[in-house]
């Protein structure tokens, strides 16, 4: 057989090689086996015969020989054919059409053709350029489907050249394309290839057109890979299966119909054209990656005729075969087949053709699985293009049988196969091969790469079989290896004929192959295993069809013939008479007995007796991971709000309200409404009042169901009417149902299938900008595919406790969950937590044999209610019981039922039954009651019926029990979540087909699995039902426990400890016995001898034992256990049973012990002790404590697991990237892989890096309802307001996110907050309390003659100068100790007080603010377009700066009419000012100018609502460095850039500008306005100076209506800053006030300070300016600080009226950045930023002192407010001399007083007789201080004096001038600079002493 084909191997070598080859690799772990024929060569004339004749990869020209032979259906030779001749004049050139235009596919594959409807591109082969395809339009209905059939006779096509139509014959159209042709033209023969546009837009030569019926062999990429398991099928199936199948284009589009690629293992010799790869371009490529093509709905599997349908996705794609298509001769199913074989065999259809299969097709199952996983094995993946596509040809079909044999070879009896496994085989086997190839392409251009073959000789068809027979020949006859020579029916006959005849008695696999030489291989793999076939054909069930086949068992009454075998097995008759017999013998004993630790619980006598403390309900409390993953979710909303797609507007939002959405179990509804009511959450949002009743809670939790829908509805309304309310939708649980509403595979009575896709990706839901869904699931995979809505972004994992050994969060509790549990399998740690039962498996095992008809899950259920029976039965005292039971039962139900009497008040365990199946949850749950029922066990404990449709259920007893351990009064109350049964022993039968979110209470012991579906092998099912387990463990010392060992047994860190300690945790929680090394070697197996020895259960009575008894025992029993693991039968269970005595003796005892009775006995070792020790004999004097009980032990360990041997071996075994085996699986039933070409999952992968894999390699299957989220023309698909919650089960995801509620309410209303200043006005007791009142307190505007009649207020009274010196207005006495404290500078903005407001509707915003009002407003709004502003400059000359200045406005289009221009140039010539008889309540007449810098984000420059949206004029006043900022930030905003010159200078420049400019603009207005006839004085004078922080306006409401006249009541509310402005311009004789300003808010504002409705002093921060009547007042543009009073004090000397509106005031913000702060004193010498005290802002002339980087002004500025006492010592706290201050008032500190006089002609000062100053400061004095002012003021004796000049001679000067040294003494070290180096122009100082 090996040698069948022409060249002859070298065969000793050959056969030698190969041997050691396959035995090598099947005694090696690595699944690839080496590549063999690179060691083997042929004689060099033989190879290419031998090659050619076994291969059937021939060329295009003999391909073509062979297509006419089976043309012409005879040998006879082909009938000549005369070609019409060609028009004359027409073109005749090859390549190109008879009008002369090129159609070659090189020429025109870039250009744009047009293909009418319906018709498609192909590619035409003319037999005179073979090296070229001409390209053609074709109507697609005369061209085959994808079986190569259905294409009409005839011909219709158009020619692309030169775009002539309507050829009807193929003839006629091959005339015109110059084919010439000698033979009769025929379309199938000539018309070769579909054409496609690859990525570029190129056009490529695609797929073969399939004709006459020629399968397309297995090329096909596709995106529908199989599910998980060689034997799974998708939902859709019902019994039978399907695939969705995503065709794409072939991997092999060069290779024709007929050929064969060898792929992996090339030829060595020269390349040849048949062993053309594909090149990049080719549409094969589109695989992978992004799945970007439309697959069709789901395809149908019959199982009666095993076909499957494959609808053709487009013709771009190209044609692909059936996958299960029947054809040839049919094969005949025997009748008898099951009853035989006891099971039914599955078909895995491979390679090829299938023939029909017919008679008793019942019996065998049919699928396209297998088929595939090939197809899609061949197709490569995109990541592998970069090597070059030339040399990376796929696996070849020969390879893939090959490997698929040798991967079946290693599976042991009681192993399954995996299709995870022959994808990973298939990939390594390709990297391996492909391994040099890939190096090198890694280290050289691709291009540049010589096209280097595999040095691999490649498997031909020939050598097949005999390659799989001799590695078959090693597996002891498990593998059957079958070889047909014509059709795969001679080979299924056979296999049927040798099942029929029980010649496969031993055989799991039989590999049917057909090869031939001149066709491809045909293949197909039948499961012939008992255990095998049942799986596989049961996880073709989708799980309802599951359901339905259990129901239909049990209400056919199939499972009788069970319960009957059970009857048989027991000697001593039926266990129902046995249970019977012992009701009538004990009846009233045993009761007594076995319940009298529970009928008086908690009694607590006068003798005190002892009560167990140990219960306590966990209160509501957020741990720190929860409050970490609540921040991470807030921070990444807020991420949403910051980015510029503006999906999600925070600050329009002003509080919280939600919808839970859960799964439709009642008990996860219940535990939602708990965990909501105890959160506290609905109060803290405002959402409820105190009084909290069910029903309220109830509005925020909805359950999936059929109701759902009235209530969401309720939602949407709520959502669509509150816009200024933000709405969470949270999906809890959310891998749950991810069903499409389209598609609904279950019953149509599930109404609940496809309710989230219809609810909550519902339009309404997509669109709301105030709806925010967060998903919250502990599985997340299935929400991450190629098609998912939520971006990468807005994914939240939960945080790993540990980062690089430190404990990130402090947590009083360690979770145990899936990792942890596998942990603890390992070699060397503490007892394993996960366990199979290898006596249980081995019975359900010889049942399912016995009946193979039933369900698995119906014999697995029965058997294992018969050991639960057997074993309480055994536990009660028939002893003979425990040989019908295994030992993990036993231990199981000895815990349970002796928990109770070990706790003073009757605590217990929980264990949990998971049962799927609902219907044969009841039968378990009816079965086990009654068993209790006899066996008078009803009080000793529980049995629950959890059926997630309905509530809990529980017997009046242990609801009494309940009531008293958890304090509870309510006569009614019942417990409505799992929680709820903390400490009640009880068996929790849990049905369900998947969990729904239920938490468990801390008193689960064990958590018994082992009838959960293990057919379906998915990951999010396997760890779904392991999450049940999952725990936290309290990791406290407990000190009420009596301390033996220094270890704990409650130390966290033995529960993962690697290390060679000798502790262990007791499985029932015992101090940690110390162990002897022999004992440590435990083995590492864990069936049922092992975990039976491992679980110390506690007995009746709380006794301890002598060291040495048990120890030996178990010593013994392990080694027993080494010698007889392979034993599973009932034999080993009764050996391991000698091997514990005191087991024995202990079921046979009936005592009647209280469970307070501490029993000490040294004559027999006590029975599964609770405690042993082989080294501390002080154990033996335990006193019983609170602690021995049973729930609290069980609360300090997490449960021990019981799983079903195939998943404990997925889930314990690693793959070759060290993950568990379940990691590998397919995340979800309703995703499918993108690729088998896909890398493996890694072991250092971390959760975010999981999900990308997950999102590149998972696309979802139609059913999903992500399936039709792709890219339609948009760039992405990801909804911008969905976040994705995932963590692992149960460790406390919902308080994560209610905690997420709270603080994001807190955020909101944080937004809807500022911190304004709120301090009481200063210097109040200097204030000049007069008895007149020039105003009554109701009146709304001043009187003019009154105010003036008003004397001016000196003293600054805004809080803000607290640090500044006092203006003395007369001969004061002031308390020093009042201006004594002095803050230091950092301190002036730190230590203000502030306090939070609620923002109005009337605020003033920053640039964060967005909403629909204003966005035109802000220029933000997307549906304009971007505002579009001109640069005008606008110069003005000013006497006093000695030259021209020339200012710059950008003023945006919108806000053009605000301006004059020149209408030639667009020259701006002045801004338009209105009249001041103009009334309107529609604008502010008075333009706004704000000062700003540092503050382009956080300045309050929105006045959209301030205003209450009417027009005003409002500039931005901004240096020119940063113009830039402010215009990308406020692109609607005028913008007046100060020159850059005063770059550096301070608020006094800008204000000095704004004046300057508005008095400049009101010229040129009144001139311009003269010319239309209006009068000068008529123009409107003021202009309003406002801070960049003012927020709020408010305005007090007096209410004088009181009996007497002085009687008046106020209140303040919060008005617009429209309706203030308004209010002072309708002021009477407004234009006779220079400043009109307003109070600044605070808290603390008292009557006195409003009863005078106006008054004459200081105004600040907001002001009008009437710039006319200040013509003549100046800024000073030099002043950094208090340029304000310094003006106040100008005008008011000027004798101009000043007045403030005392009914206003306005609120002004904390801003943290910008303002005074942007100015940093450093040094100019170095850039490290060094602190430097003030003191060192002055030094001496020519000193070499470090010069500071800064304004001279500023440096003068900071040095006498902090230390101006070194200029003026007498003046220190001496508050009645006064520092005289002339014509400027810089602030000299708190402690010293300063008097302020103008030196002008007729200015107002104040009477300074009688008055004696300390010093003198004069500063800048210009010529109208002149010698004789200064001599009428008097000076103490050493008062001193400050001169300041801007250099050294105007210093003299001005002392010459004004006479100085006549009264002042002057030395020369009295002269000093302001630190600043020469070119920064200091300013001098010179300092005397008064004579």
């Amino acid at each position: 057989m090996g040698n069948s084909y022409a060249g002859q191997l070298k065969t000793t070598r050959f056969e030698e090689v190969l041997h050691n080859s396959i035995e090598a690799s099947l005694r090696s772990n690595n699944l690839v086996p080496r590549p063999i024929f690179s060691q083997l060569y042929l004689e060099a004339e033989q190879q290419l015969s031998s090659l050619e004749a076994g291969s059937r990869a021939d060329n295009e020209e003999e391909e073509e020989e062979e297509e006419e032979e089976e043309g012409s259906e005879s040998s006879s030779p082909p009938v000549s054919y005369q070609v019409k001749p060609p028009p004359e004049g027409c073109c005749t050139t090859d390549g190109f059409c008879q009008a002369g235009k090129d159609l070659r596919l090189v020429s025109i594959s870039n250009e744009h053709i047009e293909v009418p409807s319906g018709f498609l591109l192909v590619g035409a082969k003319s037999p005179n350029l073979p090296d070229h395809l001409l390209v053609c339009a074709v109507d697609k209905r005369f061209l085959p489907d994808d079986n190569g059939r259905n294409a009409l006779l005839g011909f219709s096509g158009n020619c692309v050249g030169c775009g002539k139509k309507g050829f009807c014959y193929f003839t006629e159209f091959s005339n015109h394309i110059n084919l010439k042709l000698t033979t009769q033209p025929k379309k199938q023969k000539h018309l070769k290839y579909y054409l496609v546009r690859n990525a570029q837009g190129a056009l490529t030569k695609g797929s073969v057109i399939c004709w006459k019926g020629a399968e397309f062999r297995g090329r096909q990429s596709s995106a529908s890979t199989c599910s998980s398991t060689l034997f799974q099928l998708p939902e859709s199936s019902g019994l039978s299966g399907s695939t969705s199948s995503e065709p794409l284009p072939p991997a092999n589009p060069s290779a024709p119909a007929g050929t064969q690629q060898t792929g992996t293992l090339t030829n060595s010799g020269p390349p040849k054209k048949r062993h053309k790869g594909w090149s990049p371009e080719s549409p094969s490529s589109t695989e992978t990656w992004n799945l970007q093509l439309n697959p069709q709905a789901s395809n149908r599997i019959k199982n009666d005729g095993g076909s499957l349908s494959s609808l053709p996705h487009s013709a771009l794609v190209g044609p692909t075969s059936s996958p299960v298509v029947g054809s040839g001769e049919p094969v005949s199913v025997p009748d008898n087949l099951m009853k035989i074989c006891k099971a039914k065999p599955v078909i895995f259809k491979g390679h090829g053709n299938f023939p029909y299969l017919c008679g008793n097709i019942n019996d065998v199952i049919v699928s396209p699985l297998l088929y595939t996983c090939y197809r899609n094995s061949q197709s490569l993946s995109r990541a592998y293009e970069q090597y070059g596509a030339s040399t990376m040809q796929p696996i070849s079909e020969e390879m893939q049988l090959l490997l698929t044999v040798y991967y079946l070879v290693q599976l042991a009896a009681d192993q399954v196969p995996l299709i995870e496994d022959l994808e990973q085989i298939f990939m390594r086997s390709w990297r391996e091969s492909h391994l040099s190839e890939i190096r090198q392409y890694q280290q050289a251009v691709p291009q540049a790469f010589p096209q280097v073959p595999s040095q691999v000789t490649p498997v031909t068809s020939a050598q097949l079989p005999w390659l799989a027979g001799l590695a078959a020949s090693s597996c002891n006859d498990s593998v059957h290896i079958i070889e047909c020579s014509y059709s795969l029916a001679e080979g299924l006959s056979e296999m049927f004929k040798l099942l029929i005849e029980g010649k496969l008695m031993k055989t799991n696999y039989v590999v049917i192959i057909c090869a031939s030489r001149n066709r491809a291989i045909d293949s197909c793999i039948v499961i012939t295993g008992k255990y095998q076939a049942r799986i596989l054909s049961e996880s073709m069930l989708s799980p309802s069809d599951y359901q339905k086949e259990v129901n239909y068992q049990l209400v056919t009454g199939k499972v009788e013939t069970l319960g009957s075998f059970f009857s048989t097995l027991c000697p001593e008759g039926d266990i129902d008479l046995l249970l019977e017999k012992f009701y009538q013998e004990n009846q009233g004993h045993i009761s007594s007995s076995l319940s009298s630790s529970v009928t008086k619980p908690t009694a607590v006598n006068g003798a005190g007796a002892a009560v167990c403390t140990s219960y306590e309900t966990e209160r509501h409390q957020i741990r720190p991971f929860q409050l970490a993953v609540a921040q991470k979710l807030l921070s990444h909303i807020c991420s949403i709000a910051d980015s510029s797609t503006q999906n999600l507007d925070l600050g329009s939002f002003e509080k919280i309200d939600f919808l839970i959405c859960v799964p439709p179990s009642e008990v996860t509804y219940q535990q939602t409404l708990f965990h909501l009511w105890h959160s506290g959450i609905l109060l803290e949002l405002g959402l409820e009042k105190e009084h909290l009743t069910k029903q309220r809670v109830e509005q925020y939790v909805m359950k999936l169901d059929a109701e759902a829908q009235i209530k969401f509805k309720i939602f949407l309304q709520n959502s669509m009417q509150n816009p200024h309310t933000l709405f969470v939708l949270i999906h809890d649980h959310a891998h749950w149902d991810l069903m499409s509403a389209m598609h609904s595979l279950y019953p149509q009575a599930e109404l609940s299938t496809g309710l989230v896709d219809r609810l909550l990706n519902c339009r309404e839901v997509k669109e709301a900008p105030n709806i925010v869904t967060l998903h919250v699931t502990s599985f997340p995979y299935a929400l991450q595919t190629q098609h998912t809505h939520i971006s990468p972004y807005n994914e939240i994992h939960w945080p790993s406790s540990y980062s690089n050994g430190v404990d990130l969060y402090r947590e009083n509790k360690k979770y145990f969950g899936l990792s942890e549990f596998i942990e603890s399998t390992l070699s060397g740690h503490s007892i394993p937590l996960l366990r199979y039962d290898s006596s249980f498996e081995a019975m359900v095992m010889a049942l399912g044999k016995r009946f193979p008809r039933l369900h698995s899950a119906v014999i697995r259920t029965f058997v294992l209610i018969q050991h639960y029976s057997a074993a309480m039965m055994a536990v009660c005292g028939l002893s003979q019981m425990k040989n019908y039971t295994s030992v993990e039962t036993l231990e199981i139900t000895q815990n349970l039922i002796n928990s109770s009497r070990q706790c003073p008040s009757g605590h217990g365990l929980m264990v949990v039954l998971r049962i799927p199946c609902i219907p044969l949850a009841a039968v378990a749950y009816e079965r086990l009651y009654n068993v209790r029922e006899r066996l008078a066990l009803e009080d000793n404990f529980e049995i629950i019926l959890g059926n997630p449709n309905s509530g809990i259920t529980i017997g009046k007893h242990f609801v009494e029990q309940l009531k008293i351990w958890q304090k509870i009064e309510d006569v009614d109350w019942r417990p409505q979540t799992y929680l709820e049964l903390e400490g009640l022993p009880c068996i929790l039968i849990f049905s369900g087909m998947d969990p729904q979110g239920e938490s468990l209470p801390r008193s689960l012991r064990y958590c018994d699995l082992r009838l959960i579906n293990s057919s379906s092998l998915v990951r999010t099912s396997l760890e779904q039902e392991l999450g049940l387990a999952a725990y936290f463990v309290s990791s406290e010392i407990h000190t009420e426990k009596a301390v033996v060992n220094d270890v704990l047994e409650s130390d966290p860190e033995k529960l993962s400890s690697t290390d060679n300690e000798d502790e262990e945790i007791a499985t029932e929680g015992s101090a940690s016995e110390k162990r002897s090394p022999m004992k440590r070697e435990r083995s590492r197996s864990h069936d049922s001898a092992s975990s039976s020895l491992s679980s110390k259960a506690s007995t009746f009575c709380t006794e301890s034992s002598p060291p040495q008894a048990l120890s030996n025992s178990t010593e013994e029993a392990t080694n027993n256990y080494e010698r007889q693991k392979q034993k599973v039968d009932k034999g080993a269970q009764t050996t391991i049973s000698k091997h514990l005595p005191p087991v024995t003796e202990q079921l046979d005892m009936k005592q009647n012990i209280k469970s307070t009775q501490v029993s000490i006995t040294s004559s027999s070792s006590p029975p599964f002790s609770s405690s042993s020790s082989s080294s501390a004999p002080t154990h033996n004097s335990f006193i019983l404590q609170t602690s021995q009980c049973s729930m609290t032990k069980a609360s300090k360990q997490p449960p021990i697991v019981f799983l079903p041997k195939l998943v404990y071996d997925i889930i314990t075994s690693t793959d070759s990237s060290g993950l568990p085996k379940s990691s590998s699986l397919l995340p979800y039933h309703s995703v499918m892989w993108a690729s088998s070409f896909r890398p493996l999952m890694s072991k250092m992968m971390t959760c975010t890096e999981q999900s990308l894999y997950y999102r590149q390699w998972t696309v979802p299957k139609p059913i999903h309802m992500d399936y039709n989220n792709r890219n339609e023309g948009r760039m992405d698909t990801f909804h911008p307001r969905r976040l994705l919650l995932s963590g692992p089960p149960q460790i406390g995801k919902t308080g994560a996110y209610l905690q997420f509620l709270s603080i994001l309410s807190r955020m909101l209303i944080r937004l809807t907050e500022v911190d304004v200043y709120d301090e009481e006005e200063i210097n109040i007791n200097i204030k000049e309390e007069s008895d007149q009142y020039y105003h009554q307190p109701g009146d709304m505007w001043p009187d003019l003659e009154s105010f003036k009649k008003m004397p001016f207020d000196y003293t600054i009274h805004d809080p803000k100068y607290e640090d500044a010196s006092l203006i003395c207005s007369k001969l004061q006495t002031m308390n020093s100790e009042d201006r004594s404290m002095s803050r230091r500078q950092e301190d002036m903005y730190t230590c203000r007080q502030t306090t939070r407001m609620r923002l109005s509707k009337y605020a003033a915003y920053n640039t964060y603010h967005h909403c629909e009002q204003c966005h035109q407003y802000m220029g933000f709004n997307p549906r304009y377009q971007i505002y579009e502003s001109t640069l005008h400059a606008f110069a003005f000359s000013y006497s006093m700066l000695g030259e021209e200045i020339q200012l710059h406005f950008i003023i945006p289009k919108s806000k053009e009419h605000h301006f004059v221009f020149s209408q030639p140039g667009r020259q701006l010539e002045s801004m338009r000012l209105p009249l001041v008889t103009d009334k309107s309540e529609d604008y502010i007449k008075s333009p706004t100018f704000t000062p700003t810098t540092g503050r382009h984000e956080h300045g309050l420059f929105n006045l959209y609502h301030a205003m209450d949206g009417a027009s005003h004029l409002h500039v931005l006043v901004v240096k020119e460095y940063e113009m830039a900022i402010y215009k990308k930030y406020w692109p609607n905003h005028i913008m007046l850039v100060l020159p850059s010159i005063f770059n550096s200078a301070g608020v006094g420049a800008a204000h000095f500008l704004i004046k300057e400019l508005s008095y400049h603009n009101l010229e040129l207005e009144r001139n311009r306005q003269e010319e239309l006839g209006i009068k000068p004085q008529d123009i409107w004078p003021f202009i309003v100076i406002s801070d960049d922080s003012c927020v709020m306006w408010n305005a007090v409401e007096v209410d004088c209506s009181g009996d007497r006249k002085s009687d008046y009541t106020w209140t303040e509310r919060n008005v617009s800053l429209k309706q203030i402005l308004q209010h002072i311009e309708a002021t009477p004789n407004v234009t006779h006030y220079a400043l009109i300003g307003m109070r600044k808010w605070s808290s603390k504002t008292n009557s006195a300070e409003i009863k005078d409705p106006f008054s004459c002093c200081h105004v600040h921060d907001f002001l009008m300016l009437n710039v006319d009547l200040t013509q003549n007042v100046q800024y000073n543009q030099n002043r950094f600080t208090c340029d304000d009073v310094d003006f106040n004090l100008r005008v008011h000397s000027a004798g101009l009226l000043i007045c403030r509106f005392n009914h206003f005031n306005v609120m002004k913000k904390q801003i943290a950045v910008g303002g005074q702060r942007s100015f940093h004193i450093k040094s100019k010498v170095s850039d490290t930023p060094v602190s430097i005290s003030p003191a060192q802002y002055i030094c001496a002339p020519d000193s070499k002192h470090t010069f500071l980087a800064a304004p001279a002004q500023l440096l003068l500025e900071k040095y006498l407010q902090y230390h101006s006492h070194r200029f003026f010592p007498l003046s220190l706290k001496n508050y009645s001399h006064p520092v005289l201050s002339v014509d400027c008032y810089l602030n000299l500190g708190p402690q010293i007083a300063v008097c302020y006089v103008s030196s002008r002609p007729h200015s107002l000062n104040i009477s300074s007789s009688g008055l004696t100053f300390s010093g003198l400061l004069l500063y800048l004095c210009d010529s109208f201080v002149v010698a004789s002012f200064l001599k009428k003021f008097h000076f103490l004796k050493g008062a001193t004096l400050c001169v300041i000049c801007q250099d050294r001679n105007s210093l003299r000067q001005t002392v010459v001038r004004l006479e100085l040294e006549d009264e002042w003494q002057f030395r020369l070290r009295d002269e000093f600079q302001t630190a600043n180096a020469k070119e920064d122009r200091p300013l001098f100082f010179l300092t005397g002493r008064h004579i």
